[in-house]
C-alpha cells in the first residue's frame, strides 16, 4: 500500500502505525537481549523509591489500592527537590522518574536535545548554563531531573536501535538526533524501581508484541510506562486487555482519570468509552442510585448525563439533580458557575425543559446570566420549531460529544403546550407518541406525559393497552388526570383529537366535562374504537411517518 503525503522522517507519522498482535507485524521475540541480534546496550540504573513508596504492582491486590498508591506517589514527586547533575560519563544517561503531572508526556522539549547527560556539553549551552547560575537547577519538567538516590542494581540489556525506534517517537529521537550520543553504544536509562517490572514488560512488547501479565494493576503500570515512552501499540494493546476485564465502578472512574495527554486520549479512547458506557448502564436510574451517583465524581457524573437512556421523569429532574450534585461538590458560587459553564451545562438538554423551569434556569444564581439567557433562549426557539425540523436537529447531533436536540428515554413523555389565558384559561397539549412506544404497551402498559398546567393546577395525560369492556379485545385509551394537590375541585370542558390519514389532519376523537379532584383522571378507554391489532398495524390511518400525534385541548369551565 502507498501512503501519500506521509513525511517518512516524522516520528509521529511513522511510528503510531498500529502494531496489533497478530496482525501484519513481525515477530521479533527471537532478537531480545540477544547480542547477536543487537547494536547498543541499554544499561537501566534502578533507583530507590521514595519513601513509604512501594511499586505500583506492589501490594495492590486491588484497582483502588493502585489509584491510592499512585496518587500518593505523584504528590510525593511534586514535593521533591528537583536538582540537575552535569558529569563527564562516557555513556548517555536518561532519568526516568515519574512525570510530575497528569497531563501526559512530558517529553514535549523534541526539537532539543532529549539528554541530560552527554560527554561533552556543546559549547552554547555550557555557556548558557553558567549564565542561568541556580535557574538552571531548578526545572517544571521532573522526569529530566537527575536523581541522587543511591543504585540500588544495574540490568543490561542488548537492544536494536531499529526495533525500538519503530515503536517509539521517544527512541526514535534518541537514536536519531544526530549528536554524539546518537551514535554511542551504550544508552543509561535511570527509573525508580516501582517501574522496573512495567519497563521490562514494555521493551519485551517492543519486540515480540506480547505482555506476560494479566492483572489489572499490572496492566496500568504497563500502560502508564507505554505513555512515558510513547508506545502508542502497547498502550492500545493494554486498552484491550483491560476492556476483556470484569469493569467495576472503581476501575471505570480510574479509566476515566488517567492522564489526558493527547498520545494517551487516542490509545485508551475504547477503554475511557467502555468505562463510560458501564458507568451509564449501571446508574440508568438516578433515582434509585442517587446517593451513588451524588457521591461520583466529576468524569463520573458527565459519563451518567451524557446517555440517552437515562431512566428519569424528565429533563427537568436532571436539572435539578444537577443542581444538587454541583452545589455538594462545589460549595463556592464562582467554582459551580465555571464548572457548569464549561462541563456540566452541557449535558443538560434544555430543550425538553418545561417552560415553567425554564424561568427559573433564568433566576438560577449558579448560572451565568449570559449562559442562562442562551441557553433559554435556544430552547425557547426549538420549541417553536416544526417536528421535521426538531428532528432534523436532533439528527445533525447524533455522533456529536453533547446531544442538547437529543431526546432522552423519558419516564414521562414531553408535551408541546400552548396557553391562552383570554377570552377564557385554556390551554392546547400536543403529545406524539413513536410507533415502538406504543407496540411496548401491550397487553396492560401505560405511558405517561410530562405536567402541564391549567389555572395553576398540574394536569397529565396518560395513554393505555386497556382490554374493552363490552367486546373483550385489547384496545388503546386515552385519560388525563389532575395531580394531586389538596383538596381543590376543578370543572374542565376537554376534547381528544388525533391526526390521521389520508388529510394528515386533527380529527376530535372524544369530547367530554368533568370535575376533577386531586390524583382523579377522565377519558375514553377505546380512543379510536379499534381493536388494538388494527391499531398499530403497518397500514394504520393513525401513524403517520411512524409517529402518532395526539391533541388534547382543556378548557376551564365557567
Amino acid at each position: 500500500m502507498i501512503v501519500s503525503n506521509v513525511d517518512l522522517f516524522d516520528p509521529r507519522a511513522t511510528m503510531d502505525s498500529d502494531f496489533s498482535p497478530g496482525g501484519l507485524d513481525s515477530d521479533f521475540g527471537f532478537a531480545f537481549n540477544d547480542s547477536n541480534f543487537s547494536d547498543r546496550v541499554l544499561r537501566i540504573e534502578v533507583v530507590s523509591d521514595l519513601p513509604e513508596t512501594k511499586s505500583d504492582g506492589e501490594g495492590c491486590s486491588t484497582i483502588a489500592d493502585w489509584a491510592r498508591n499512585r496518587k500518593r506517589r505523584r504528590e510525593d514527586i511534586k514535593k521533591e527537590t528537583a536538582v540537575d547533575v552535569v558529569e563527564q560519563r562516557e555513556e548517555q544517561i536518561l532519568n526516568c522518574n515519574m512525570p510530575d503531572t497528569d497531563d501526559g508526556v512530558t517529553y514535549e522539549n523534541q526539537d532539543e536535545e532529549p539528554v541530560a547527560m552527554i560527554e561533552e556539553l556543546p559549547a552554547d549551552l555550557e555557556s548558557n548554563l553558567n549564565q542561568q547560575g541556580d535557574e538552571g537547577t531548578h526545572s517544571n519538567d521532573s522526569s529530566w531531573n537527575m536523581d541522587c538516590s543511591t543504585v540500588l542494581r544495574v540490568k543490561t540489556i542488548h537492544i536494536s536501535s531499529p526495533i525500538l525506534a519503530a515503536k517509539s517517537p521517544f527512541f526514535y529521537k534518541l537514536f536519531s538526533n544526530g549528536m554524539r550520543e546518537s551514535e554511542q553504544r551504550h544508552v543509561t536509562l535511570r527509573i525508580h524501581a516501582s517501574e522496573e517490572a512495567a519497563l521490562m514488560e514494555l521493551l519485551n512488547f517492543m519486540y515480540s508484541n506480547t505482555i506476560s501479565t494479566t492483572t489489572p494493576t499490572t496492566l496500568l503500570d504497563v500502560l502508564m510506562a507505554a505513555d512515558k515512552f510513547e508506545v502508542a501499540s502497547c498502550m492500545r494493546y493494554c486498552s484491550k486487555l483491560l476492556r476483556n476485564l470484569p469493569m467495576t465502578c472503581e476501575s471505570a472512574l480510574l479509566y476515566l482519570d488517567l492522564p489526558s495527554s493527547v498520545l494517551m486520549g487516542e490509545a485508551v479512547q475504547p477503554l475511557t468509552d467502555a468505562a463510560k458506557q458501564f458507568l451509564a448502564a449501571r446508574y440508568k436510574d438516578i433515582t434509585k442510585f442517587q446517593e451513588e451517583v451524588l457521591n461520583l465524581p466529576l468524569a463520573g457524573i458527565e459519563a451518567v448525563l451524557s446517555s440517552d437512556d437515562l431512566q428519569i421523569a424528565s429533563e427537568d429532574a436532571v436539572y435539578d439533580f444537577v443542581l444538587k450534585w454541583v452545589r455538594t461538590h462545589y460549595p463556592k458560587q464562582d467554582d459551580r458557575r465555571d464548572i457548569l459553564a464549561s462541563r456540566l451545562g452541557r449535558l443538560i438538554r434544555f430543550p425538553y425543559m418545561t417552560c415553567r423551569k425554564l424561568k427559573k434556569v433564568l433566576s438560577c444564581n449558579d448560572f451565568k446570566p449570559e449562559l442562562a439567557s442562551k441557553v433559554v433562549l435556544e430552547s425557547l426557539f426549538f420549541k417553536a420549531e416544526t417536528p421535521y425540523r426538531q428532528r432534523a436537529l436532533a439528527a445533525e447531533e447524533a455522533n456529536a460529544t453533547y446531544r442538547r436536540f437529543v431526546e432522552r428515554a423519558y419516564k414521562y413523555r414531553p408535551v408541546k403546550v400552548v396557553e391562552f389565558e383570554l377570552p377564557r384559561q385554556q390551554c392546547v397539549v400536543y403529545l406524539d407518541l413513536k410507533r415502538e412506544e406504543c407496540t411496548n404497551l401491550f397487553p396492560a402498559g401505560r405511558v405517561y406525559s410530562q405536567a402541564f398546567h391549567l389555572g395553576g393546577q398540574g394536569f397529565f395525560l396518560s395513554a393505555h393497552c386497556n382490554m374493552d369492556q363490552q367486546s373483550s379485545f385489547h384496545c388503546f385509551g386515552l385519560f388525563l388526570g389532575m395531580q394531586e394537590k389538596g383538596s381543590v375541585t376543578f370543572a374542565v370542558d376537554y376534547e381528544f383529537a388525533a391526526r390521521s390519514k389520508p388529510t394528515e389532519e386533527y380529527v376530535s376523537k372524544y369530547k367530554g366535562n368533568y370535575t376533577f379532584t386531586g390524583g382523579k383522571a377522565v377519558g375514553y378507554r377505546n380512543l379510536f374504537g379499534i381493536r388494538w391489532t388494527e391499531f398499530t398495524a403497518e397500514d394504520s390511518v393513525y401513524f403517520i411517518n411512524g409517529i402518532l400525534h395526539l391533541r388534547a385541548e382543556l378548557t376551564i369551565r365557567q
